[in-house]
């Protein structure tokens, strides 16, 4: 395979390591075999005494990674093999890997970075976005539930932002990104090159997590105007705060505040659109997540994985959006109002797997 083939490029330049997600054209949608490079390289690279930190990236200006192959858990689960199972315990191994990685790893992101995506950045040391970045969880607009650690890292953002966030599917742009803590610094898309350059020229000390923060300090910027959630953040925090969908959308229902009304209606809307099912999982998700440690979080996603392909809306919402095109998935439930306590604690009761 060529340089210009494989999916993920790897070079070290000046004590650096470069993972280089390389599939522009597929929005860098993360495959298994680009699961297991990322693993494989990371790993060889710890032991490695002459790299001193890693520079996760990816070519093409669309997306840093705006997923998983959905293409193909849908083919593999379809075809009635484990493909799809391996994929995700590889993937959640990957992603926790990331978080507790012994040398600092900057995640430079440019475009769109979702889902799967963010599995590979959160736990990043540095997680740096450009100023046309998108980041999001959008799951439940296939009829999914937020993964890959987001059951960890949304319920932990200020006040009910993640609940918000996770429930919805909503995307965010740079300054809601830096805002609700989902990235920590900002650059110019311009002054992308302009970093990279100075990684490949920058002297090194003793400690190489303050040398890049320092880098960072000159060059970008740990907030930017105009963030949206900011002004909707007293009520995102109201309504989200409760501890039931019903009660989530009778709270947004009787919003009669003017400043909010226009928000709230629009949010019920984008909450009708998903997969009734997925929301109310995605809530009770979230709400364990709270309580549970890193791992627990990742152990409790895979056995919700195991039960959900059969019994979730997935399948179907990969069909309507992505295989047939016609957007007019057939959810089990057909509203939120649907939606029984029972049902979902149901998908929680299984003991969550070693």
């Amino acid at each position: 395979m060529s340089e210009h083939e494989q999916p993920v490029l790897t070079e070290v330049r000046n004590g650096i390591g470069h993972l280089i997600l390389n599939r522009p054209a597929g929005l860098n949608a993360l495959s298994l075999p680009m699961i297991r490079m990322l693993s494989e390289q990371l790993r060889a690279w710890e032991q490695d005494t002459q790299v001193l930190a890693v520079v996760l990236r990816a070519n093409g200006e669309k997306a840093f990674c705006a997923g998983g192959d959905i293409r193909m858990l849908y083919e593999s689960h379809l075809a009635g093999d484990t493909q799809h199972f391996v994929f995700f315990e590889e993937e959640y191994r990957l992603d926790q890997y990331i978080h507790a990685y012994s040398k600092p790893i900057l995640a430079l992101m440019d475009g769109f970075v979702l889902g799967g995506g963010m599995g590979l950045v959160q736990g990043a040391t540095f997680r740096v976005i450009s100023e046309r970045a998108r980041m999001g969880m959008p799951e439940t607009g296939i009829g999914f539930y937020p993964d890959v650690g987001g059951s960890y890292f949304l319920p932990r953002l200020p006040g009910k932002l993640g609940i918000y966030l996770a429930m919805t599917g909503n995307q965010v742009r740079a300054a809601d990104a830096l805002y609700c803590g989902l990235a920590d610094w900002c650059l110019k898309p311009e002054q992308l090159s302009s970093l990279i350059h100075c990684l490949n020229n920058m002297n090194w000390t003793y400690n190489p997590r303050e040398d890049l923060r320092s880098l960072l300090a000159t060059l970008a910027k740990e907030r930017l105007p105009g963030a949206e959630l900011e002004g909707l953040r007293e009520a995102i925090d109201e309504h989200f705060a409760h501890d039931s969908l019903a009660a989530i959308v009778a709270s947004l229902q009787a919003e009669k505040r003017l400043k909010f009304a226009d928000w709230a209606s629009a949010t019920l809307g984008t909450l009708r659109s998903r997969s009734p099912l997925a929301v109310a999982v995605t809530l009770e998700l979230m709400q364990r997540g709270r309580q549970l440690s890193l791992a627990e979080c990742f152990e409790q996603e895979m056995a919700l994985n195991r039960l959900w392909f059969e019994r979730g809306d997935l399948i179907e919402g990969v069909r309507a959006l992505l295989i047939d095109k016609d957007k007019a998935p057939r959810w089990q439930l057909t509203s939120l109002d649907q939606v029984q306590p029972e049902l979902v604690q149901s998908f929680f009761a299984t003991p969550r797997q070693p």
